[in-house]
């Protein structure tokens, strides 16, 4: 007799895909700025900065339920630009040309990956 097995078949949605993955990359950036704030001591912005980076790993499993692998993880390279401006707005760090140049490639690029998916 076979077995009958439940199979949660993923939903496809890109829109909430990216929402999910925006989220992520946000999360997480924000959890790297908190360790940094925390400057390698055990203390509340440490353990907040754990908490975002593990609701950036759950919004980050939650996309790929609802788009494509290989268009939402390359948008978690935005995690690069928020780091960028939360560093310059928060910690005072200086935002250099290259930097900028970079950035613009790497928002570029997420916009045409992003775009592949529908």
């Amino acid at each position: 007799m076979e077995s009958m097995q439940l199979e949660s078949k993923p939903q496809h949605n890109p829109k909430l895909g990216l929402v999910f993955i925006l989220l992520s990359a946000a999360f997480t950036s924000v959890g790297q700025l908190l360790w940094k704030i925390a400057d390698g001591e055990i203390n509340l912005p440490l353990l907040i900065g754990c908490v975002c980076y593990g609701a950036g790993a759950i919004t980050m499993i939650t996309a790929f339920r609802f788009g494509k692998l290989s268009v939402l993880h390359p948008l978690l390279s935005l995690g690069y630009v928020f780091a960028l401006f939360m560093g310059a707005f928060f910690l005072e760090e200086h935002i250099s040309l290259m930097h900028i140049g970079g950035t613009a490639l790497i928002i570029v690029g997420a916009i045409l990956i992003g775009g592949g998916d529908n």
